[in-house]
């Protein structure tokens, strides 16, 4: 299907021309190119850009001028372009970048193999031992409650010292030690502080493009 479109010639006469529908040629406003660099900027938040790659493409997408412009900017990220085109006009769309990023563990480059391996595996085993836990926690407690004031059992607080047992079973079949739990909770402060950082400078790529881009009307 095609749209008309009226343009004005040059001696002043107004014509009928014809676009597609689907065409994503059309203009970007301010909020919109921004919105995309919002997007740009949760991608490397959560690390499916490195630095070099956000730099490129956020300096791609305060450029950009229509909509085509910053296809090739999203073209490898989950959600696709954070902006679509709908009955001629442009509108917002979830970028997508919710689903779990690939853990930093730091340079892999420099790190052996195997290391990279047992790191992986450690943060499977953490993940799912931290869930497991919650799971034990929460039916501990729901247990605890409905003894203690639906039952009116005056012993419910002997769940508790269950825990101690309950805990310990996923670590047994894990083989999830102390020294993994330990290493694993640095890991995860590792990562939210990468993250963190990479929060900031995403933050502050997306005001300096702002502020070159009010400078520049």
């Amino acid at each position: 299907m095609a749209v008309k479109v009226a343009v004005t010639v040059s001696e002043g006469r107004k014509v009928t021309m014809t676009q597609p529908e689907g065409s994503d040629d059309l203009k970007l406003s301010n909020d919109e190119r921004l919105y995309a660099l919002e997007a740009i900027g949760e991608h490397f938040a959560v690390g499916r850009l490195d630095a070099d790659e956000f730099y490129e493409r956020s300096g791609d997408i305060a450029n950009a001028r229509t909509l085509s412009d910053i296809r090739a900017s999203f073209r490898d990220l989950p959600g696709g372009v954070p902006l679509e085109m709908s009955n001629g006009q442009i509108h917002k769309v979830q970028s997508g970048t919710g689903v779990p990023a690939i853990p930093d563990t730091g340079s892999p480059a420099q790190q052996p193999v195997a290391d990279e391996s047992e790191l992986a595996s450690l943060r499977r085993r953490g993940d799912l031992v931290e869930s497991i836990d919650w799971i034990i926690l929460g039916t501990t407690l729901v247990t605890f409650l409905v003894l203690q004031f639906v039952v009116g059992w005056n012993f419910a607080w002997v769940v508790w010292p269950s825990l101690i047992v309950t805990l310990s079973v996923p670590r047994m079949i894990l083989n999830y030690s102390d020294e993994d739990e330990e290493v694993y909770g640095e890991l995860k402060e590792s990562d939210a502080e990468a993250k963190k950082q990479r929060l900031r400078l995403a933050a502050e790529r997306i005001r300096e493009l702002e502020g070159r881009s009010d400078s520049g009307s």
